[in-house]
C-alpha cells in the first residue's frame, strides 16, 4: 500500500494519471483499523485502474489541514488533481465502490 506523506502528496495524488483513493487514518483510531482490510480489498480489485493509498494524519497534519479533514477515517477520491468524492467513517465496501465507479 502506497504511503502518502507531505513529501509525495503532490506527485502521487495531485499529479496522478490514475484516479486515487486515499484513506486518511491514524494508528490510534479503532474505526480506521477496522476499515483497513476493506481498503486492502479495494486496492487488489482495482489494481491498474485506481491508485489506492493511505495517509497517516499524525505524520502529515498539513495534508489533513489543507483538505479540511475533521474526522477519521476519511476516504477521498482524487481525479485529475481534484477531490471528486468523499466518504467519512467506517463504511461498507459497496459505498466506497459507488464513489469510485464513475472513475474506473
Amino acid at each position: 500500500m502506497l504511503e502518502i506523506t507531505s513529501q509525495n502528496f503532490e506527485a502521487e495524488v495531485m499529479q496522478s494519471d490514475l484516479p486515487v483513493l486515499v484513506d486518511f487514518w491514524a494508528p490510534w483510531c479503532g474505526p480506521c483499523k477496522a476499515l483497513g482490510p476493506t481498503v486492502d480489498k479495494i486496492a487488489k480489485e482495482t489494481e491498474g485502474k485506481v491508485k489506492v493509498a493511505k495517509c497517516n494524519i499524525d505524520l502529515s497534519p498539513d495534508i489533513a489541514t489543507r483538505l479540511s479533514i475533521m474526522s477519521i477515517p476519511t476516504l477521498m477520491v482524487f481525479h485529475q488533481g481534484q477531490v471528486v468524492a468523499q466518504v467519512i467513517g467506517l463504511v461498507q465496501k459497496d459505498k466506497i465502490m459507488d464513489k469510485l465507479r464513475p472513475y474506473l
